[in-house]
């Protein structure tokens, strides 16, 4: 008997090997207040074999039923009267029986008892062609024998079994786990939990109920719950989720860190992938080859960028980045590569102007020359965006990367990696700057009196002397884009999914806890598990620094003889 969204359903099967299907309704008259049931009646399909236990799930649409030959059948009721048997699958060793059977809370999972003591766990799962199909998901430690009774927990998808020597074990499904077990005296007929999971009580073969104490507060918790894949309720495959609530109360709970990592990482590559070049490149020609008065106006404008609060950097890359690349996405890939190409095109064709010419433009000054480049190449490529669309991606490229495979979202990594990269840039910059800039003059002086030039003293000097400072510079930058959370949490859509696309977004640990912590119960699992998460984001940020800490120091001492 189960209570579904179309009223009460009742299945049975007959002492002449029948099987029927039962359901009933109310209604009410508006006028009269009378209250009219009604009852329909549905045979069904007979299974190979006498049913010895049905079970009915709460949409009302599947019906599992077990026979003595050690099989579960199937049947698909969403219309009864076309009821059908879906499949019949052994779910025991050959030879053996099933000896209990239930649902765990929300009657989604089957959890199947043997006489041989095993314990397994089935759902349905849809294949390829969306057929659904009863499947084993996993098996729990085994009982010294036959289980005899399963109690399942009210709200989390636990259970309790007994078996017939006496055995009493406590299971976690999400988890995998066998958390207790423990020999009871006396013969236990029937199990029953209490609502919120502290008490246990056991009735043996003589009709005595004992009660025994429960302390069971975070099953849900494993190795493998955390950093593995977990084969969750109507998935149709083990994966890498979090999701750590919903209006359900038979939900259950998600709680993979490997889509937060992951997303942090994510997150923090594309965002050192747009500074590290940009920060780097510039604070060397800002300390070597930028003139003084250039510099004394670009270096405190730069720094300054760095006291920007980040919010309002996700507040812009939310609100109108995201927009503005979503519509223009050609222009975004034309500028990330026409660029540079300009800037080189204008370099050799300042080289090739006579000399006369180019001194008029006092040393250092050159870079001011890029800046018309720059602002024509990303004129030239927003204004042909549209063109392009139309000419080569049948005028829209998102729709175009849609129809190749390729998702895409609005609040993406592209989004986040520009963003965050200018919210790093400025920490790269000044600390690079500072340490090209610090190096000794008799080494470059000397350098070039030994007929060096000024680019080959950057490369064989210069950035050998100042590579430990300028490796501090991108792992402290690092640290600043992994523990970032603002712009992540306004740019990204917080997403908690695993995968490198650009064009998708993520969640990161900062983010999800910025998020999640002031809704969460205190001193429950997901409270717990946030905290967890803090700890993961420090405990990456200290490796990173650790290794970079090594690594500076051996590359000072390395070059401390120059």
């Amino acid at each position: 008997m189960q209570q579904t969204g179309q009223g009460l359903a009742v299945a049975a099967a007959t002492e002449d090997g029948r099987l029927l299907l039962a359901r009933f309704s109310a209604s009410t008259n508006l006028f009269t207040g009378e209250t009219t049931v009604r009852r329909d009646g549905y045979p069904l399909p007979q299974p190979p074999a006498s049913a010895e236990r049905i079970l009915l799930d709460r949409t009302g649409r599947n019906l599992f039923v077990s026979d003595g030959a050690g099989r579960i059948h199937y049947y698909d009721i969403s219309r009864p009267a076309q009821a059908r048997l879906v499949q019949s699958v052994p779910v025991v060793a050959q030879g053996e029986r099933i000896t209990a059977m239930e649902f765990l809370t929300g009657t989604v999972s089957v959890i199947v008892g043997g006489s041989d003591g095993s314990l397994s766990q089935w759902f349905l799962v849809r294949d390829a062609d969306n057929v659904e199909h009863l499947t084993r998901i996993r098996d729990f430690a085994p009982h010294g024998g036959a289980i005899v009774a399963i109690a399942p927990e009210y709200n989390r998808k636990g259970f309790v079994a007994a078996d017939a020597s006496g055995g009493v074990g406590v299971h976690y499904a999400t988890s995998h786990r066998t958390l207790l077990m423990e020999r009871i005296e006396g013969e236990v007929r029937h199990l029953a939990l209490s609502p919120i999971n502290t008490a246990l009580l056991a009735l043996d073969g003589q009709g005595r109920v004992q009660k025994f104490d429960l302390y069971n507060p975070h099953p849900q918790v494993s190795l493998s719950a955390l950093w593995g894949k977990v084969w969750y309720e109507g998935r149709s495959a083990p994966d890498y989720i979090w999701q750590s609530s919903s209006g359900s109360d038979e939900f259950e709970s998600k709680f993979s860190m490997v889509p937060l990592t992951v997303g942090t990482l994510k997150a923090a590559f594309f965002a050192m992938l747009f500074a590290v070049p940009l920060a780097i490149m510039g604070a060397v020609y800002t300390a070597y080859f930028m003139t003084k008065v250039m510099r004394g106006f670009v270096k405190p404008t730069i720094e300054v960028m760095e006291a920007l609060p980040t919010v309002i950097l996700g507040f812009l890359a939310g609100l109108w980045l995201a927009p503005f690349i979503e519509k223009n996405l050609p222009a975004v890939f034309a500028i990330l590569l026409f660029t540079p190409l300009a800037m080189l095109v204008v370099s050799l064709g300042w080289s090739l102007l006579p000399a006369a010419v180019r001194s008029r433009v006092g040393g250092g000054w050159e870079a001011a020359l890029l800046a018309p480049a720059v602002l024509v190449v990303g004129w030239v490529s927003v204004s042909m965006s549209p063109l392009v669309e139309v000419w080569f991606f049948d005028g829209s490229m998102r729709q175009w990367l849609t129809d190749v495979g390729i998702a895409y979202d609005q609040r993406n990594a592209l989004v986040v990696g520009i963003a965050m990269g200018f919210a790093v840039i400025p920490t790269i910059f000044s600390i690079a700057e500072d340490a090209v800039f610090n190096v000794p003059k008799h080494l470059t002086q000397g350098s070039m009196a030994l007929g060096a030039s000024a680019w080959q003293t950057v490369v064989g000097v210069v950035l050998p002397t100042a590579s430990p400072g300028i490796f501090s510079a991108v792992m402290i930058g690092f640290g600043r884009a992994v523990g970032e959370t603002m712009i992540v949490l306004m740019a990204t859509g917080n997403s908690p999914i695993t995968n490198f696309n650009i064009f998708e977004g993520m969640r990161t640990l900062s983010a999800n806890i910025a998020v999640e912590l002031p809704e969460t119960a205190v001193a429950s699992t997901h409270f717990r598990i946030l905290f967890l998460a803090a700890l993961v984001l420090f405990a990456m940020t200290f490796v990173v620094n650790t290794v970079a800490e090594v690594v500076r120091q051996r590359l000072r001492k390395k070059y401390s003889s120059l």
